[in-house]
């Protein structure tokens, strides 16, 4: 499903450059759920954003899906990111103008599906994630938890080969992250791939393994044995 090989990653800073994913190498099956940790710089956001197709290695080999993904232009980069990813971010990146219906339906819409498609798709996805009665409402007009919800309803509204997790329980209590963290974990139950990054150790351990970053290396990779969100909710 996913195959990075020796990946090496630098920013410029004035005249010198940090160098900040220095040959990683990470390989993740279908089916899997895996968490990457790490302190603050230690390079999981950079490598998130590499698979995630929104900045490029500097050197390295990165396949998705049997594809590499290189050199991509800007359009190739939004095509492939529509036909296999789906983002869930610590924020919810809701636009806020859009009612959780709409904002499911938008990666519909650039996958150029009809209105009346997009609506009843966006529709089921709701429903799957339990907010049917909240299709017309506006995000400030739910909570963090259910923002949440419809935020993964739309990361799963295109089908995608592979779900990415940013922080996806850093905005919210700890009950409402059981609760997030045991539909995530369902999603994998069903087969969804899902990589996600987090600091919070009890949240990583939800997953199936754990891949720990310090200064652009990974130190440990050990498949754990997952605990179930279900018991806290």
């Amino acid at each position: 499903m996913l195959e990075i090989t020796n990946l090496h990653k630098s920013y410029p800073i004035g005249d010198s450059s940090l160098h900040v994913l220095k040959g990683i190498n990470l390989s993740v099956k279908e089916g899997e759920m895996v968490a990457i940790m790490g302190s603050s710089g230690s390079g999981k956001s950079t490598l998130l954003n590499i698979i995630g197709m929104l900045d490029e290695a500097d050197s390295g080999s990165y396949i998705l899906d049997g594809l590499p993904i290189k050199n991509l232009t800007e359009k190739k980069a939004a095509l492939y990111r529509n036909k296999f990813l789906g983002f869930i971010f610590q924020s919810f990146n809701l636009i806020n103008y859009k009612s959780a219906l709409e904002n499911v339906a938008l990666p519909l819409y650039y996958q150029g599906m009809n209105r009346k498609e997009r609506q009843e798709k966006a529709m089921f996805h709701l429903e799957k994630v339990g907010l049917a009665d909240w299709a017309t409402h506006l995000p400030k007009e739910l909570s963090g938890g259910q923002n949440q919800r419809v935020a993964i309803a739309r990361a799963l509204a295109a089908n995608p080969k592979l779900l990415l997790a940013d922080e996806p329980t850093g905005a919210v209590d700890s009950k409402t992250s059981y609760e997030i963290m045991d539909f995530i974990q369902q999603l994998n139950d069903e087969g969804k791939t899902i990589l996600m990054v987090t600091h919070e150790d009890d949240i990583a351990h939800m997953c199936k393994r754990i891949v720990n970053l310090k200064d652009g290396v990974i130190l440990e990779d050990a498949v754990i044995e997952q605990v179930r969100a279900k018991q806290h909710v």
